[in-house]
């Protein structure tokens, strides 16, 4: 079970984003993900008047590594790490190690 999934909240721990927050928009690989406003790099494009694409410099998301990353918890306002457990019927869930709640609710 992977400890961090699309839609979750993270935050960054290390790089020049350190601190900053937002939700994983799209894992690739087993080691990168891409994080909603972090890690933003200018992308120059070339008009495509076929296609209708304008030109110009874009502003988006490059892949930062999981290892830069931490789930966010949002009742203590920390990055937290995540225990994956067992219930009692067998089936597997993902739980912040502080406390102990679930993370999938």
């Amino acid at each position: 079970m992977k400890r961090i999934k699309k839609g979750d909240n993270v935050i960054v721990l290390a790089g020049r984003d350190k601190g900053k927050t937002g939700s994983v928009l799209r894992l690739l690989g087993k080691d990168r993900a891409l994080v909603n406003n972090v890690n933003l790099v200018k992308k120059h494009t070339k008009p495509n008047p076929m296609a209708g694409v304008t030109g110009g410099i874009l502003e988006q998301e490059s892949p930062i590594h999981m290892s830069n990353l931490a789930i966010y918890n949002s009742k203590s306002s920390k990055a937290d790490k995540v225990a994956v457990k067992t219930s009692d019927d067998g089936k597997r869930y993902r739980a912040y190690r502080s406390s102990g709640d679930r993370i999938d609710a």
